[in-house]
């Protein structure tokens, strides 16, 4: 997907792959997931132990030795949920991808992505939906924006089920 604001980074069998709604712009930017720096994602990927160090934005491609992968349902806009074209959601492209690639369990990074792409309002935690045998888990946002919602156990609860069987 060349023509992407921050290209997916998905390969066959992964244990985890994250998908928000779109880059935000310091994102589009730097060409790199979740480079805001009030934005807590690689933070909290490390401190609840999902990466054994700190990855820096502009390393995101690391995390695929460690069987993490990352994606949006918005491809080709960046910017604010509330910013973004209707059109520019993929909740369809994004069930290709996953059927496709098969990893153990899709994360969405807020709720907002979650409801879009389930068609439908979801709390945190696991799923009762599946895509083919992709278990499906929300967290909360990890933007600064939204930190009024931030729950840590939400994220630490997403390490447990990709450590538990078969995750």
């Amino acid at each position: 997907m060349a023509d992407a604001v921050v290209p997916d980074l998905l390969a066959a069998g992964l244990k985890l792959v994250l998908c928000g709604t779109a880059p935000s712009r310091a994102s589009a930017a730097a060409r790199a997931y979740y480079a805001n720096p009030g934005n807590r994602f690689w933070r909290t990927l490390h401190e609840v132990g999902l990466t054994p160090t700190l990855v820096r934005p502009a390393d995101y491609a690391d995390l695929l030795a460690l069987g993490i992968g990352l994606t949006d349902l918005c491809k080709h806009h960046a910017g604010n949920d509330d910013e973004l074209p209707a059109d520019g959601l993929d909740p369809a492209g994004l069930a290709v991808k996953i059927r496709a690639y098969q990893p153990a369990v899709l994360a969405f990074t807020s709720k907002t992505a979650a409801k879009i792409a389930l068609g439908r309002p979801a709390a945190y935690g696991l799923q009762v939906e599946t895509i083919a045998a992709t278990r499906v888990y929300v967290c909360c946002s990890t933007s600064g924006r939204a930190r009024r919602f931030w729950k840590q156990e939400v994220w630490e609860g997403l390490k447990t089920l990709v450590d538990g069987p078969g995750g």
